[in-house]
């Protein structure tokens, strides 16, 4: 019983853990310090969403992956959850959704910055 209750105890425990951690990365690129998702795949801002709401669907979103987040996902401080058009949830960090960029093969690739005069590498502070 005592292994059974050491058991519950740690799972409870690492599940407090990801809570309390945020859903991308920093990382040191070309750029400066900027946000990554959990590969180290470069984070994008859409100039065209507006604050808490995605406007890239469709074909958009097949070139420029939003940043998914669980079904059940809470605000976590600067990092927010948005409700996108299909009802599936992404992240968005100051209340603006976050992306990744199908050209980008690898991580620390940035060569959606700029692309349309619309798309901006998600700095970070």
């Amino acid at each position: 019983m005592k292994t059974v209750l050491s058991a519950f105890a740690l799972l409870l425990a690492s599940s407090a853990l990801s809570f309390a951690a945020e859903p991308a990365k920093i990382a040191e690129g070309a750029g400066g310090k900027m946000y990554t998702d959990a590969n180290g795949m470069t984070l994008y801002t859409y100039d065209k969403d507006s604050a808490g709401k995605s406007a890239c669907n469709g074909d958009c979103a097949v070139n420029w992956p939003p940043l998914m987040a669980a079904a059940d996902a809470k605000d976590e401080g600067e990092w927010t959850v948005v409700t996108r058009d299909d009802g599936a949830k992404m992240w968005a960090y100051e209340g603006k959704p976050l992306y990744t960029f199908v050209q980008d093969k690898k991580a620390g690739d940035v060569t959606g910055e700029g692309k349309g005069g619309v798309w901006h590498i998600a700095k970070a502070d």
